[in-house]
C-alpha cells in the first residue's frame, strides 16, 4: 500500500506575517523557506564569485590563454548539463574576445565519461595549449597525468563529489572540493561555469582590458537560458542561490531572450516560450537534448545551442526530436523488460534493499531513465547493467531519499578494491564501469552495503503531499499562482495536493492515459478535468468507480490559445 506523507507546515513567524497569499506561506513553510526574502528571485541576492576557492587561480588560467592569443579547448560531458555547459563557456569566452577556442564532447560509446587519457589523445591531435573540463574531470586523475605528460594546462570545472585524492590539475573548481567556501554545494556544472564567467569578466573589467580591445562588457545574464536548462536538467537541489539563476533565465525565455537552440527546442516540444516552466525545461526540452548524447553525439546538441541561426536550430531541434523518439520506443522495450523481471517477487517480502538489473540487449544511452523508472516502481536504490562490450559492463544507478548512493560506491570500493573499475556521481545518481565477469559478486556487495544503510528507511512506496486543497483554491488563479511562484524543481518541489472526488466521467485518451471529469463530494460542487498518464488498462477505466482519492498538481492547460484548468494525476486509487 503506498504511504501519504502530508508535508509539515509550521509557517515562521516571519512568513506569516509577509504579505504571501496565505496558500503560499503554507507550501513554502513545508519547503523550509523561513521568510518571504528566501522567494525574491533578484540577481542581487545570488552569491558571490569571490567564495569559490581557487576562483582567482582559475582565471589566471584563462586569462593567460586569452592574452597569449593560446588554443583552449573545452571539454564537456554528454549529457544536457554537459552541453548548456560547453555551450555557455564557448560563447562567453568568444564575447570577451577569444579567437581560439573550440570544443570537445567524448562520445559515450567509444571512450565513456570524462577526461579519459584516450580522450586527452583525441584533444591533443588539436593542439591546444589549455583543457578545460566542463560538468567532469573531478575523478579523471589518469586523464589529467596524460593532458601533463603532452605538456597540455588542465583547468579542471566540476560539481561532482571528489575522491579524497584530487588529480593533479592546473586549478580546480569545484564548490565541493575539500576548503571551498562557497555555500551552495548544488551548483550543477553549468552554473559552476557561469560563475568562473563572472570572475573571468571581472577581472578583465579590472585591468582595463574591454575598454583597452575595443570590446563591449558581456551582460552574462544574457546566457541565463543556459544556465536555466542545464541546471534542472541534471536535476540539482533547487536551493535558493539555483532558484535564483533558474527563475532569472525563465524570465528571459518567456520575454523572447534565448538562444535561438533552446526556442527551437521549445517550438518543436509544443509548449509556449511565454508561459515557460521550469517543468517544461525538465520533462520536454531536457529529453530531446539528453537524446543525441544518449544514443548519438552531444555535439549536435552544443552546435544547436550555439548558432545565432534560428533555421539552423530548428533543423537541429527537428533531428534531436527524431532521435527522442527513437530513444522513448528503445526505453519502453527495455523498461518492459525489467518489469516482467520483477513482477513474479512479492517486493515486501522477496526483493532486496537494493537492486541490480541486467540484460545484455539493453541500450547503454538509456540505463539511466530504466533505472529511475525501476527506482520509482520499487522504491529501492537500482543499479541498471548494459553490456559495453564481452568484457565490460556500462553501468547507471538512481538512489532514494536518504540514501548517498555515491557513499555506497565509495564504502564498496574501500571493501573490494579491485571490483569496481571506476565510478563517479553525487548522492542520488552514479555512474560506473564494471568487468562483466564481476557482476554476480558486485550485486552481492551492493546488497550488503545498502542494507546497512536503509535499516530506518521505509521502502513503501511514499507519496508526499502537501494535503488537502480547498475546493475554492482549486480554480485557475490558484493554477496561476502557484506557477508564477516557482521555480519547482528537486528538493523544492512543484505543489501536490490530495483528497476524494466523486468520479461523472472516466475514458481512455491516446490508448493509455485515463480522462476523468470529477466532483467534490458535495452535490453542487463544480466538475473539474483530470489525467492520468500511463495508466493500467486492466484496471482503468473502472465503470464501478463512484469515488477516487486523487493527489495531484494544478495545471494550465491551453487550447486554441485558451487556458483552462485541468488536474494532473500523479496517483489515485478508488475508494
Amino acid at each position: 500500500m503506498k504511504k501519504i506523507i502530508r508535508r509539515i507546515s509550521v509557517i515562521p513567524e516571519a512568513l506569516a506575517n509577509s504579505d504571501l497569499h496565505p496558500l503560499l506561506k503554507r507550501i513554502y513553510a513545508a519547503r523550509q523557506v523561513n521568510s518571504q526574502d528566501e522567494v525574491l528571485y533578484g540577481l542581487n541576492k545570488l552569491l558571490h564569485f569571490s567564495l569559490l576557492k581557487n576562483i582567482d587561480l582559475a582565471t589566471k588560467c584563462l586569462m593567460e590563454s586569452l592574452l597569449s592569443g593560446q588554443r583552449t579547448l573545452i571539454i564537456g560531458d554528454f549529457d544536457a548539463d554537459g552541453a548548456t555547459s560547453t555551450a555557455l563557456m564557448i560563447l562567453a569566452l568568444r564575447a570577451f574576445g577569444f579567437n581560439n577556442v573550440g570544443f570537445l564532447i567524448p562520445n559515450r560509446f567509444e571512450f565513456g565519461y570524462g577526461l579519459t587519457p584516450e580522450i586527452v589523445e583525441v584533444a591533443a591531435k588539436s593542439k591546444p595549449d589549455l583543457i578545460v573540463t566542463v560538468d567532469n574531470g573531478i575523478s579523471s586523475h589518469d586523464g589529467v597525468l596524460e593532458a601533463n605528460r603532452l605538456g597540455i594546462k588542465v583547468l579542471i570545472t566540476d560539481h561532482h563529489l571528489p575522491a579524497q585524492d584530487l588529480p593533479d590539475a592546473a586549478a580546480i573548481l569545484n564548490p565541493n572540493q575539500p576548503g571551498d567556501e562557497f555555500t551552495s554545494k548544488t551548483l550543477a556544472g553549468v552554473g559552476v561555469v557561469f560563475y568562473l564567467m563572472l570572475a573571468l569578466r571581472s577581472k578583465l573589467k579590472e585591468t582595463g582590458y574591454f575598454q583597452k580591445n575595443n570590446i563591449q562588457e558581456p551582460n552574462l545574464a544574457n546566457f541565463l537560458d543556459l544556465v536555466a536548462l542545464g541546471t534542472v536538467a541534471d536535476l540539482v537541489p533547487l536551493d535558493y542561490n539555483n532558484r535564483i539563476l533558474v527563475a532569472q533565465g525563465l524570465i528571459r525565455i518567456a520575454r523572447g531572450e534565448c538562444r535561438p537552440g533552446i526556442k527551437a527546442l521549445i517550438n518543436i516540444s509544443k509548449r509556449n516560450y511565454e508561459n515557460i516552466t521550469a517543468a517544461d525545461l525538465a520533462y520536454a526540452i531536457a529529453p530531446r537534448l539528453n537524446a543525441a548524447g544518449r544514443l548519438d553525439d552531444m555535439s549536435l546538441g552544443v552546435l544547436g545551442l550555439i548558432t545565432d541561426d534560428l533555421n539552423k536550430a530548428t533543423l537541429i531541434a527537428k533531428s534531436l526530436d527524431e532521435l527522442n523518439s527513437t530513444r522513448r520506443e528503445i526505453e519502453v522495450g527495455m523498461q518492459s523488460e525489467a518489469f516482467n523481471a520483477l513482477a513474479h517477487l512479492e517486493l515486501s517480502k522477496e526483493l532486496p534493499p537494493g537492486v541490480c538489473i541486467l540484460n545484455s540487449s539493453w541500450h547503454i544511452g538509456v540505463i539511466g531513465i530504466l533505472a529511475s523508472r525501476v527506482k520509482e516502481r520499487v522504491n529501492r536504490p537500482v543499479i541498471a547493467f548494459a553490456p559495453l562490450n564481452d568484457d565490460e559492463l556500462k553501468v547507471s544507478g538512481r538512489s532514494i531519499e536518504g540514501l548517498h548512493l555515491r557513499d555506497v560506491l565509495s564504502n564498496i570500493s574501500a571493501t573490494y578494491p579491485e571490483l569496481i573499475k571506476k565510478f563517479g556521481g553525487h548522492a542520488m545518481a552514479v555512474g560506473l564501469s564494471l568487468k562483466t565477469e564481476n557482476y554476480e559478486k558486485f550485486n552481492l556487495a551492493f546488497i550488503e552495503e545498502v542494507e546497512k544503510h536503509v535499516k530506518n528507511l521505509d521502502l513503501r512506496a511514499q507519496i508526499y503531499s502537501d494535503g488537502e486543497l480547498e475546493l475554492e483554491n482549486i480554480s485557475l488563479g490558484t493554477a496561476k499562482l502557484l506557477q508564477r511562484s516557482g521555480p519547482w524543481g528537486q528538493r523544492f518541489p512543484e505543489p501536490v495536493f490530495d483528497g476524494v472526488f466523486k468520479v461523472l466521467d472516466q475514458r481512455l485518451v491516446g490508448d493509455k492515459h485515463l480522462k476523468l471529469l470529477v466532483s467534490g463530494i458535495s452535490e453542487r460542487n463544480a466538475t473539474l478535468n483530470a489525467i492520468a498518464f500511463n495508466v493500467d488498462k486492466k484496471r482503468w477505466p473502472n465503470p464501478r468507480c463512484n469515488k477516487v482519492y486523487l493527489v495531484y498538481r494544478l495545471n494550465l492547460n491551453e487550447y486554441n490559445d485558451n487556458q483552462y484548468l485541468q488536474l494532473v494525476v500523479e496517483n489515485f486509487w478508488e475508494v
